[in-house]
């Protein structure tokens, strides 16, 4: 395996990555001064030049978070600190070595994680795949939890200043960089597809309705984006005290508290909130954008609603079984006959009785899991489809794949599962593992129609032949599948039944 280095100049100095098997490699770029000491819960200031050469060989910190999600291997974990907002970029090598003349797209990933976990070095996020298939491709760090994500602003005193949506203002001054330096990475800075899967997702929709991201990106693919992640300043407020509370201190005091409070204190509250939550007022959660501040106006659905989210096109979609995950890890999920009766009850029994309709075997096992995906995940797509559709080219997919596997295994095409094929997983020894019942081939067709499809989408904002625009009037819907077809508004039901569902929280 050759390797050898390579270096570029950006805005800040130079920077060594390292070349292998035709990719090159950058990691841990800061793009941010570390959010340390006063800046811990400021909006991110520009990273400083630095003089030499900086070494970008290796991944660096992952935001704070429980230290059994930041696995990296078989006992090999990711260090963690508050000094984290780095990106990587993967490029294919030039012929010659120099950069040409044809500039490539920019593929900007945003991890998932619920908000409050995840890192762009996860082994999945490598992205040389993609870059292969001829684009730049960007993975990018942000705040998360109680650091980033959670919003204690309602708790800023002069002393203590607290801005609201950290982990956005994070996310909008990491495309600025990709705006300033992607170029000499042989990127288009014109031409920049932000993707996210699942709390990455929901970002990518999230900063479709941020003014200060208009003209960062040029396209949006949001793979499980999750309902319900958005709050007013009032919701904000209530989870800002309550988190003050569980530092032992009152409202006023609160900033000072979180200001002191170390990451493993920070992290055991927001732990004990987002738990609290969950029993008080089921499918609430603490964590996520707050909505009508300056940052971000209003809810994202409404802004596309009203044609007043950035005018781009945008591919979303959801998968078959989006629930089954949760009911093995993260038990988040509203997925069994007791939570959803609580879920529901905050609805009124008109909206019970229309919900449960769309579900005929409920509260059968299979029911109850689909129901909890449908509520978490489907109702997003389905919204998001919907409103972005009237103004700005929208197409819509349902990934239905999964190898035989993942069937018996009880998971199907559960949450995240797509990742696997947009990553090119399939083509690994890892693949080789989860296809080991003969479905090599189909794993890596469906791997190659993904990949062909977000790729194509990256460089002209068309999926390709095939894939009608979503519409009203049809509703077309790409099903990803060993025979990947075309599908008009296939869950029609279950889509009418949450239309206009909304929580009671707060």
């Amino acid at each position: 395996m050759h390797e050898h280095t390579v270096r570029v100049k950006i805005r800040t100095g130079t920077i060594e990555g390292f070349t292998r098997d035709g990719v090159h490699r950058w990691r841990a770029i800061p793009y941010a001064k570390a959010p340390v000491g006063a800046l811990r819960y400021r909006a991110p200031q520009p990273a400083e030049p630095w003089p030499g050469v900086r070494y970008c060989h290796g991944f660096g910190n992952c935001a704070p978070q429980q230290r059994r999600y930041t696995m990296l291997g078989i006992g090999k974990y990711q260090p963690m600190s508050e000094d984290c907002l780095t990106l990587n970029v993967v490029a294919p090598e030039q012929p010659g070595g120099e950069p040409q003349p044809d500039r490539m797209p920019v593929m900007f990933f945003i991890h998932g994680g619920g908000y409050i976990m995840g890192s762009s070095a996860t082994p999945l996020y490598d992205g040389v795949a993609l870059a292969r298939r001829g684009c730049v491709y960007v993975s990018v760090n942000y705040r998360l939890g109680a650091l980033g994500c959670l919003d204690l602003s309602a708790l800023s005193t002069p002393e203590h200043p607290v801005e609201d949506n950290l982990y956005l203002r994070d996310l909008i001054l990491a495309l600025k960089w990709v705006r300033e330096n992607i170029a000499v990475f042989g990127g288009d800075p014109d031409n920049v597809t932000i993707f996210g899967e699942s709390a990455g997702a929901h970002a990518v929709a999230t900063l479709m309705a941020v003014p200060d991201a208009e003209g960062l990106f040029a396209r949006a693919i949001s793979q499980s984006a999750a309902s319900g992640m958005v709050r007013s300043p009032e919701q904000a407020a209530m989870f800002a005290e309550q988190f003050a509370g569980l530092l032992g201190a009152s409202r006023a005091d609160g900033a000072a508290a979180a200001m002191a409070a170390r990451p493993a204190e920070l992290l055991a509250a927001l732990d004990t909130l987002i738990a609290r939550a969950g029993k008080e007022m089921p499918g609430a959660f603490p964590v996520g954008p707050t909505s009508g501040t300056e940052l971000l106006p209003e809810d994202p659905v409404q802004a596309m609603r009203a044609g007043r989210a950035h005018p781009i096109p945008l591919i979303v979609g959801s998968n078959a079984d989006e629930g089954r995950l949760f009911t093995r890890f993260m038990q988040l999920l509203p997925t069994t006959e007791q939570s959803i009766e609580m879920l529901l009850a905050t609805a009124g029994a008109e909206t019970r009785d229309r919900v449960i309709a769309a579900y005929p075997d409920y509260p059968g096992r299979a029911a109850c899991i689909r129901l909890g995906g449908d509520f978490a995940f489907g109702t997003a797509a389905w919204d998001i489809a919907e409103a972005h559709s009237r103004h700005r080219p929208t197409y819509v997919y349902r990934y239905d794949y999964a190898p035989r596997i993942l069937n018996w295994s009880g998971l199907g095409a559960t949450h995240a599962t797509e990742l696997l094929a947009v990553f090119g997983v399939y083509r690994t020894r890892l693949g080789g593992l989860l296809t080991a019942a003969a479905d090599g081939a189909s794993a890596r067709r469906v791997s190659r129609q993904v990949q062909t499809r977000w790729g194509g989408f990256s460089r002209t904002g068309n999926p390709g032949e095939g894939w009608p625009r979503y519409e009203e009037s049809m509703r077309a819907v790409l099903v990803f599948d060993r025979n990947t077809h075309l599908e008009y508004d296939p869950a029609a039901e279950r889509r009418r039944a949450w239309s206009g569902f909304t929580l009671a929280v707060g």
